[in-house]
């Protein structure tokens, strides 16, 4: 688990809402910035920038002014597949999908520069990740979400334990459907974290989100 981490990391990834003709002036621009700083002050743990739209140039000015915002606090921000921005924005890593460049190759490239997190739906994919020297891998969908019917039916909790049993102690962070009511279920079956994009999707109610979690957690 990447250091300085507190138990269990939490996991806020943007909803890929802006667009091509998205700026700093923007309105969704705007509240990824108070959405960031919400997480800050909730205390979790990343936030991944999934912002695949934006141009190279939008994407550096929001990583650049979020990285501004989480500097010196304990949640680590993650840039999605463009691990050159993240370095050039002084964001603390990078998150690849199935169809981004290795995490290998990732390491190879940058060094300990950046943190590396990976998506997986598989024990096979989950191994990779470890193999290639990323710091966590992020694996589901666990539950039924519609944002991940493309991927096919939910892995379950069952395949989660799998993998964080084979892979231990390599961080797996449970994502799809994740609910505060659900949470526990997820951690109980072996997973270092949960990430979410609804349940982490409203800045006024982050904190208290963030603090149901780890208060349900410590009482199991």
């Amino acid at each position: 688990m990447p250091p300085k981490l507190q138990s269990p990391i939490t996991y806020l990834i943007t909803s890929g809402a802006t667009t091509a003709k998205s700026n700093p002036a923007s309105r969704d621009f705007q509240y990824l910035l108070t959405l960031v700083t919400s997480a800050v002050k909730a205390g979790i743990s990343f936030v991944q920038l999934r912002e695949k739209n934006l141009s190279a140039k939008t994407l550096y000015e929001l990583a650049s002014r979020c990285s501004a915002i989480t500097r010196d606090s304990q949640t680590r921000l993650l840039v999605n597949d463009r691990a050159d921005i993240a370095l050039a924005a002084q964001a603390d890593g990078v998150h690849l999908s199935t169809q981004s460049v290795g995490a290998a190759t990732i390491r190879r490239a940058f060094g300990d520069r950046l943190l590396i997190g990976v998506s997986t739906h598989n024990l096979h994919e989950a191994r990779n990740a470890r193999q290639g020297a990323a710091d966590f891998a992020v694996f589901g969908p666990v539950f039924d979400t519609p944002s991940k019917h493309g991927y096919g039916a939910p892995v379950g909790l069952e395949a989660l334990a799998g993998v964080a049993r084979e892979l231990a102690p390599f961080p797996i962070i449970a994502l799809g459907g994740v609910t505060q009511n659900n949470a526990v279920a997820a951690l109980g079956a072996g997973a270092s974290g949960i990430a979410a994009i609804r349940l982490f999707s409203e800045p006024t109610k982050l904190e208290s989100t963030v603090a149901a979690i780890r208060n349900a957690t410590s009482e199991t």
